[in-house]
């Protein structure tokens, strides 16, 4: 079996999923992977499967009885047990309206049926390294913003920000790369990976949820948008 995290550790994935067949799939080729797989068929047994024992990453289908996927995620983001939980939303639902409705709603990403199951896996292991422990690497400083990438932890002005996996990661790479403008292209190989497919858009959902976490009432907007060309971690007044 691959070596999915540093130190040979067997990331639990809990697969949300009702229709049968593909929760065979699922199971199957997670499983494969070296992946352990939990699973629930509705959105309550969802919500009680992450309280009694909380996974790695959830495989959430939009899709449920009891509660869909959009409300599991939902209560889930209003829990501090799993505010950072990592979540990826699959969905029929094909209209760009409806992807960005399932980030707004708090996933850190979305996957639509049918899906080939090389694309799903690269999402799943893309969203883990950034969620999972990593190598020593010290501290990044902007400002009044502070990020420990040892203990995982980033705060503003002694203040702890909660971000979720997507959002810290896409924090660490501008912090490493203070007042350059970076595209959405190139934020998207940066912090998604050449080898997943994600729309530009998706940046700008992530940038205003990253906004949203570390930018405090009376506080300076440390995320500059530049107009036709992408984003910055610089303030105007810089």
């Amino acid at each position: 079996m691959p070596d999915l995290v540093p130190g040979g550790a067997r990331p639990t994935i809990l697969v949300v999923e009702d229709e049968i067949p593909l929760l065979t799939l699922l199971r199957y080729n997670l499983e494969k992977q070296g992946f352990r797989v939990e699973e629930a068929a509705d959105g309550e047994e969802a919500l009680v499967r992450v309280a009694e024992a909380k996974p790695d990453l959830v495989l959430l289908d939009w899709m449920l009885p009891q509660l869909s996927g959009l409300e599991v995620c939902r209560q889930l983001r209003r829990r501090p047990a799993t505010r950072d939980l990592p979540i990826i939303m699959v969905t029929a639902r094909t209209e760009q309206q409806d992807t960005v409705r399932a980030l707004d709603t708090g996933a850190d990403d979305y996957i639509s049926k049918p899906f080939a199951m090389d694309g799903l896996l690269a999402r799943i292991r893309a969203l883990l390294r950034r969620s999972g422990s990593l190598a020593t690497r010290g501290m990044l400083t902007f400002r009044d913003l502070t990020m420990d990438q040892d203990a995982h932890r980033v705060s503003r002005n002694g203040r702890p920000l909660h971000l979720g996996p997507t959002e810290y990661r896409l924090l660490e790479f501008l912090m490493q790369h203070p007042g350059r403008v970076f595209s959405r292209e190139q934020l998207l190989d940066a912090v998604w990976g050449r080898d997943i497919h994600v729309e530009p858009r998706t940046v700008d959902v992530h940038i205003r949820r990253l906004r949203k976490a570390i930018n405090g009432e009376g506080e300076l907007d440390v995320i500059r948008t530049v107009r036709s060309a992408g984003y910055a971690l610089d303030v105007e007044d810089a």
